[in-house]
């Protein structure tokens, strides 16, 4: 791989449209709750931010710390949804932005030995804290009906039990390649298909692995807690799950409809919004999808903290 198409698969998605929905003026508190190679918090910080970035990949931590040195970000080993604890351990109680990038990194997608992709042989692993319950764990110990409901809820696989059964038949299961074989013979795959059918599976997994989704709704809890008034908040998601996740949130923070989740309290009658009105939904144009293919089923959506204070939640296990 050229340096140039290195650099390529590291462009930050929609960075001119999430720096402008931050609005930041030199000297603020911004947080980058994804930092993966980089990219939002060096454009944060070269707008003369503050930067305070996490990451729960040790791989994202350790190469990324001399480019955090070079732009004066503070780098911080930890998941975003645990912010607002890391930050007070360092004596910061509000900032004026955060901003997440959410779901795997191009950096974990590209190397085989994560076990993220099924583009490469490696090992079933998919865990972005490279620690816990990986993949082939989950695979090889958990009931077909269990492995069904996550390819369903997650992958949003139609045909979950096929796949389930199929999983169960041929356990134990090691490698990437080996999942991604079985799912596309018990879906009946044809080399010309537009979308492999494992794409599906692979997400689900992943997402279930690393309860992603639950690490969404606490991290959109954390910002709420540690926005100041004014502070705005800046979440990108890659599909619709995720972006569900966050609309509701916003919807219901602002004083909008809107239900709870598992995770999410319910927000009770009377309780001022936490965030004005969301600005509109913003998707990337043509021109960045030509010079950055992985934007394209990426979504931005924003929002501006309130002075209201926010309402007791539920304990956190």
């Amino acid at each position: 791989m050229s340096a140039s198409s290195d650099h390529d698969r590291h462009i930050p998605v929609l960075i001119d449209e999430v720096l402008d929905a931050l609005a930041i003026n030199p000297g603020e508190v911004h947080v980058d709750g994804t930092f993966g190679a980089g990219g939002y918090s060096s454009a944060m910080a070269a707008k003369g931010a503050k930067v305070f970035a996490f990451d729960r990949d040790p791989d994202a931590i350790r190469e990324g710390q001399a480019l955090a040195d070079a732009n004066g970000i503070i780098l911080i080993a930890g998941e975003f949804s645990r912010m607002e604890a890391l930050l007070a351990e360092r004596g910061v109680t509000s900032v004026a932005g955060v901003t997440l990038d959410i779901g795997v990194s191009s950096m974990q997608l590209d190397r085989p030995e994560r076990g993220f992709s099924f583009q490469s042989d490696g090992p079933l692993d998919m865990t972005m804290s490279q620690s816990g319950m990986n993949a082939a764990d989950f695979l090889n110990t958990a009931a077909e009906q269990e492995i069904a409901d996550v390819l369903y809820l997650y992958g949003e696989e139609p045909r979950s039990r096929r796949v389930a059964k199929a999983i169960v038949e041929a356990r134990p299961l090691e490698r990437t390649a080996q999942l991604a074989s079985i799912v596309r013979r018990a879906l009946g795959h044809k080399p010309h298909d537009k979308k492999d059918p494992a794409t599906r599976t692979f997400q689900a997994i992943r997402i279930h692995v690393n309860r992603e989704l639950e690490e969404l709704e606490r991290g959109l809890e954390a910002a709420e807690a540690i926005l100041e008034e004014g502070g705005r908040l800046a979440v990108v998601t890659f599909h619709s799950l995720e972006d569900r996740i966050v609309k509701q949130f916003l919807r219901k923070r602002s004083g909008g409809e809107g239900g709870g989740s598992r995770h999410l309290p319910e927000k009770k009658a009377g309780d001022a919004p936490t965030f004005e009105k969301p600005a509109k939904a913003v998707r990337p144009g043509e021109a960045e999808l030509s010079r950055n293919p992985r934007a394209r089923s990426a979504t931005l959506r924003s929002a501006i903290r309130t002075s209201a204070p926010v309402s007791p939640r539920s304990v956190r296990p």
